[in-house]
């Protein structure tokens, strides 16, 4: 996040102007902003004028616009931030009170007034894990960090076919393919902040790029890939796109590596949760009344929740689940906050977003109606 202009009160209220440069940002962003909080922005509107034949015709104009928010949604699939409002800011376009939503993107400046202290997070430090997921004439990379999971790099090529008449062009179109992976890996792979960095594919691909890169390391004296080649993993995965992210994570070479980082934490205790729903149903529920009961019991060991339910826009039912976990944890257990950026967010998110391991079975709670 680029910070343009502060103007803070400490412990108190205040603006910032900022661009939100990664996709982090925009996640960073959606989870500062709130209901109460005014945005000023840049944004297109449709107007009417009056037509020279007297009619009347629509036209979009560039207008700055500061709204007071009531609503904040985030597109991860298009990385927009929509924030929804009232017009608080004089225009001749857009009265006093209107409705308006901004969307605000990737190098688009705007500013957040609140009227209680805020922090601008570092995303930069975030990041846990380097993944480069690949296949012949295809790879990603992407960058696992403690709230989201972001795709910081496509690599695309036409690869020839290794048999046939096409074989003479296939070393050379398979080499430019690793050579463009290779200078994404030094743009977006930063071994300063990163634990280690996983190489996955299907087949041989993996090990010939890993074997690529340590070579043009040497040949160009790369120290970053030089210093770091004991942190280069290899795991193998059923191609280069994003779904194969998380039999990556469960191999357990790259478990072991990551253990204490929160991505595997929540690998791991998902797994757990669904091991036991297979082979003992009785100590592991999932749905809101479910695990409220168990929590009434005392049995809840480990807690799964997503983070989508303490940005419910109801604010009784946000204050309930931040309560819960609280008591949850006083009473003993542990609480896994799951980021629904993430693979295994979205996987407990399809299970109503809260699930539970018990200590000890309760076989009637599959009696009491959802």
């Amino acid at each position: 996040m680029k910070i343009v202009h502060r103007d803070l009160v400490p412990n108190g209220p205040g603006s910032v102007k900022m661009i939100p440069e990664e996709v982090d940002d925009l996640w960073h962003s959606y989870n500062l902003v709130s209901p109460g909080d005014s945005v000023l922005a840049v944004t297109v509107r449709k107007v009417m004028r009056d037509g020279a034949s007297g009619g009347r015709d629509a036209e979009r104009v560039k207008l700055k616009l500061e709204i007071k928010v009531q609503a904040v949604d985030y597109d991860k699939e298009g990385s927009v931030l929509r924030i929804r409002g009232k017009n608080i800011l004089e225009n001749e376009h857009v009265k006093i009170g209107q409705f308006h939503t901004l969307e605000i993107e990737q190098h688009r400046p705007f500013v957040l007034r609140k009227a209680l202290a805020f922090q601008i997070p570092d995303p930069a430090a975030s990041a846990d894990l380097a993944v480069v997921l690949m296949q012949e004439g295809l790879a990603h990379i992407f960058l696992i960090g403690k709230s989201i999971t972001t795709t910081r790099s496509r690599i695309e090529a036409s690869i020839p076919r290794k048999h046939g008449p096409a074989i003479a062009g296939y070393e050379t179109a398979l080499n430019k393919f690793f050579e463009n992976v290779l200078q994404a890996f030094l743009k977006h792979i930063d071994f300063k902040i990163v634990r280690c960095a996983v190489i996955a594919s299907p087949g041989f691909t993996k090990d010939q790029f890993h074997g690529y890169l340590l070579l043009e390391a040497e040949r160009r004296e790369l120290r970053s890939i030089i210093e770091n080649k004991s942190r280069l993993i290899l795991a193998h995965a059923t191609s280069g796109y994003k779904h194969s992210l998380r039999e990556v994570l469960d191999a357990p070479n790259v478990m072991t590596l990551i253990k204490d980082t929160k991505a595997a934490q929540e690998v791991r205790a998902l797994k757990v949760f669904f091991d036991m729903l297979s082979n003992d149903t009785a100590r592991a529920c999932y749905g809101p009344k479910h695990v409220e009961v168990a929590h009434e019991r005392m049995a809840i060991q480990t807690l799964l929740i997503t983070d989508d339910l303490f940005r419910n826009s109801d604010i009784p039912t946000r204050q309930k689940y931040i309560k819960f976990v609280d008591s949850v944890k006083s009473s003993g257990g542990t609480a896994h906050i799951f980021s629904t950026m993430h693979a295994s967010g979205e996987q407990l998110a399809q299970l109503t977003g809260i699930a539970a391991i018990l200590r000890f079975p309760l076989p009637d709670l599959e009696d009491i109606e959802m």
